[in-house]
C-alpha cells in the first residue's frame, strides 16, 4: 500500500518554510561575512539537502551552483558515513563535487531526536585560496597551481573547530583574518539552516518532515515535466567559439580559441543536452567539470520552461534533464586539468548556447545572447594605508539579452549569475584603489526590434603601490549573438595604462603587473538584440537616444533612422 500523501495545506506550509530557511541562511551570511565579495556582492549560495545529498531548497542565490552543490554534499556523505551532531565539513575539490577552488563548501548535518534529517550547505567564493596569484586566478596548467585543494574534511567536532585544520587553511591564504571571518559566517549560516530543519521536525514529526522533503523534490519534478511538455519537440544544434584559456605558447601574442558543440534533443517531458564533438581539454583553466557545464544547462532551461519562476529550484527539477559530454573534453574536465576560469565563464557561455539552440525549437521562449562572462578583475598586494596584504575580487556587470517582447537589461548579472554590483564606496574603503569611472557603454547593446542590454565600463586607479592583477573575461573574440535578425552586442575590452601613458590591450585571461598610478579599464560585453532593427518603434529609439543608450551615429547605422526626423 502506497504511503499517504501529505495534507496539501501542510505540504505548502512546510515547503515554504524550507525555502524561507534557505533564504534566512543567506541573510545570516550577508550580515556576518567579512569580505565585500560576500557581504555586498553576494557571491555565494545556501541550500538545504536531504540525507543522501539531494538539494531540497536553494535560497535566492546563484544558478551557477544548481548543478554542483548536490554533488558537494554527496561527497561529504560518501566520505563520512559516521557523521554525527556537531560536525561541520569543508571542501572545495572540483573533482569531487566542487566547482573551482575559490568556491569553498561548508556542510553541516541537521538532527532531531538522534535522527539525521539532512544537511545545510553554504558555498561561498573566497577572494583568495592561495596559489601564485592574488585572487587565485592565474593562467596555470594544472589544478595543483590553482591554490589550496581540500577534499571533504571534518572541520568541527562536537560543535568546536579543529585548530589543526584551520591552521593548515589559513597558512595558505593571503588574508587569513578575512578568510576566518568568512568561514565563521558560513558555519553560522549552515547552523541556522539546520536549526530550522530541526524545529520543523519537532513541530510536525521527523517522519512527516522527511516525507514532505521527498514530496518537495517530486513536486518540482512534476512541474518541470509539465513545463517541458508545453514546449515543442525537436532537435537543434549550436556551436560557439571561446576566447581561449589564458595560456600563450612561446612566440604567441594572442590566445588560441577553442570550440564547444551542443545538441539538444527535446522529447515530451525530457530533454538531453549532448556536448559530443566539443574540443578536448585545453592547457589553461577553461576546463569545466561536468557539473559546472550542467549548471549552465539547468539555468537556461529553467528560464525557458519556467519564465514565471513557479517551480521551486531543487534536485527534482533536473530529473528530466540529461547532460552528457565526452570525458576529457573541455566541458567534462578530468583531473588534473585546471578549472578556475571555467566555473563561471563556461557556465555563462553554455547557458547562452542553450538559448541559441532552443531558438530553433521554441523561439518565443528564449532571449538573445547575454554578456556571456563574469568579467572578473582581481588586484592584490600590500595596502599602503595599513601595511596589510589585500585581495580585491570584482565581477563587472554587462548586458542581459533582448527578449521576443522586451528590451534587454543594462548592467546586471545575467543567466548563471545573480550577484549585485559592488558599490564604489565599498571598494575604495576596503582596498587601495580608486574607481575613476563607472558608466554604461553606449551602443554596446545589439540593435533590434528589441535592443540588447548595455555593458558597463569600470576604471580603477592603483594607488601608491603596485598591485598584482588578473583579468578573466569571455566575449572578447565572439560578441554576444542576436536572434531573429537582431544584431550582436559589443564585445569585452580590457586595457592597462601605466603612468608612462602607453595604453595596451590585455589578453582576455591572465595576470599582469599594475604599477602605482596606473589605470585598468574593463568594459563588460553588452548583449544581443532580438528582431529586425528596422522594426523598432521610433518613439522607443528616440527614448534610447535621449537616455544615451544609443548614439545618433549608431541609430543611423543600425536602425536606418535619422534622429533629426523626430525633432
Amino acid at each position: 500500500m502506497a504511503a499517504p500523501k501529505t495534507d496539501p495545506a501542510r505540504f505548502e506550509v512546510v515547503k515554504n518554510a524550507l525555502y524561507a530557511a534557505a533564504e534566512e541562511m543567506k541573510i545570516v551570511l550577508a550580515k556576518t561575512a567579512y569580505s565585500p565579495l560576500l557581504k555586498v556582492a553576494g557571491d555565494y549560495s545556501c541550500g538545504l539537502f536531504d540525507a543522501i545529498g539531494d538539494m531540497v531548497a536553494q535560497g535566492p542565490d546563484l544558478p551557477i551552483h544548481l548543478g554542483s552543490m548536490p554533488d558537494a554534499v554527496r561527497a561529504v556523505v560518501r566520505a563520512f558515513p559516521d557523521v554525527r551532531p556537531g560536525d561541520v565539513f569543508i571542501h572545495n575539490d572540483p573533482y569531487d563535487g566542487g566547482s573551482h577552488l575559490p568556491d569553498v563548501n561548508v556542510v553541516a548535518p541537521a538532527y532531531h531526536a538522534g535522527v539525521l534529517l539532512g544537511f545545510g550547505c553554504v558555498r561561498a567564493h573566497w577572494p583568495d585560496i592561495g596559489s601564485a596569484s592574488p585572487g587565485s586566478y592565474g593562467a596555470v596548467t594544472e589544478i595543483y597551481g590553482e591554490g589550496l585543494r581540500l577534499p571533504p574534511i571534518r572541520l568541527y567536532r562536537d560543535g568546536k573547530p579543529d585548530p589543526s585544520i584551520e591552521a593548515i587553511i589559513f597558512a595558505n591564504v593571503r588574508t587569513p583574518a578575512e578568510r576566518l571571518g568568512d568561514l565563521r559566517a558560513q558555519v553560522a549560516a549552515c547552523w541556522r539552516g539546520t536549526q530550522r530543519m530541526a524545529e520543523l521536525a519537532a513541530k510536525y514529526g521527523t517522519e512527516e518532515l522527511l516525507r514532505i522533503m521527498t514530496e518537495v523534490l517530486d513536486y518540482s519534478e512534476t512541474m518541470m515535466r509539465a513545463a517541458l511538455r508545453a514546449l515543442p519537440d525537436g532537435e537543434a544544434t549550436f556551436e560557439d567559439v571561446f576566447d581561449g584559456d589564458g595560456v600563450l605558447n612561446p612566440g604567441e601574442t594572442e590566445d588560441e580559441t577553442f570550440t564547444v558543440k551542443l545538441r539538444l534533443i527535446k522529447r515530451g517531458d525530457t530533454i538531453v543536452a549532448d556536448f559530443a564533438g566539443s574540443d578536448p581539454a585545453v592547457a589553461g583553466p577553461m576546463n569545466a567539470p561536468l557539473t559546472v557545464t550542467a549548471s549552465g544547462v539547468f539555468c537556461a532551461l529553467k528560464m525557458i520552461a519556467d519564465s514565471g519562476s513557479l517551480i521551486p529550484p531543487n534536485s527534482g527539477c533536473w530529473r528530466p534533464v540529461t547532460v552528457t559530454a565526452p570525458p576529457g573534453s573541455v566541458v567534462n574536465a578530468q583531473h588534473p586539468s585546471p578549472v578556475v576560469y571555467a566555473n563561471h565563464e563556461m557556465s555563462h557561455r553554455v547557458a547562452d548556447m542553450v538559448m541559441a539552440a532552443m531558438f530553433r525549437i521554441s523561439p518565443a521562449t528564449v532571449m538573445a545572447g547575454s554578456q556571456g562572462t563574469s568579467a572578473v578583475i582581481t588586484f592584490g598586494g600590500s595596502d599602503y594605508r595599513s601595511g596589510d596584504r589585500f585581495v580585491s575580487y570584482e565581477s563587472v556587470k554587462g548586458g542581459f539579452g533582448a527578449r521576443p517582447v522586451k528590451d534587454g537589461i543594462n548592467a546586471v548579472a545575467s543567466t548563471v549569475s545573480n550577484m549585485s554590483n559592488t558599490p564604489i564606496e565599498i571598494i575604495e574603503m576596503s582596498f587601495p584603489l580608486r574607481v575613476e569611472e563607472y558608466a554604461l557603454v553606449p551602443d554596446s547593446g545589439g540593435a533590434g526590434r528589441y535592443r540588447g542590454g548595455l555593458g558597463v565600463r569600470r576604471t580603477w586607479r592603483v594607488l601608491e603601490r603596485q598591485a598584482m592583477a588578473s583579468v578573466c573575461c569571455e566575449r572578447t573574440v565572439t560578441p554576444p549573438f542576436g536572434l531573429d535578425g537582431g544584431l550582436p552586442g559589443a564585445p569585452a575590452v580590457a586595457t592597462l595604462t601605466p603612468p608612462s601613458g602607453n595604453t595596451r590591450t590585455l589578453t582576455s585571461k591572465g595576470g599582469f603587473l599594475a604599477p602605482a598610478g596606473s589605470l585598468v579599464v574593463l568594459e563588460a560585453p553588452g548583449s544581443g538584440g532580438y528582431g529586425d532593427p528596422r522594426e523598432r518603434d521610433p518613439a522607443a529609439l528616440s527614448e534610447d537616444l535621449l537616455d544615451g543608450y544609443v548614439t545618433p551615429a549608431a541609430a543611423r547605422r543600425d536602425y536606418g533612422f535619422d534622429p533629426v526626423e523626430t525633432a
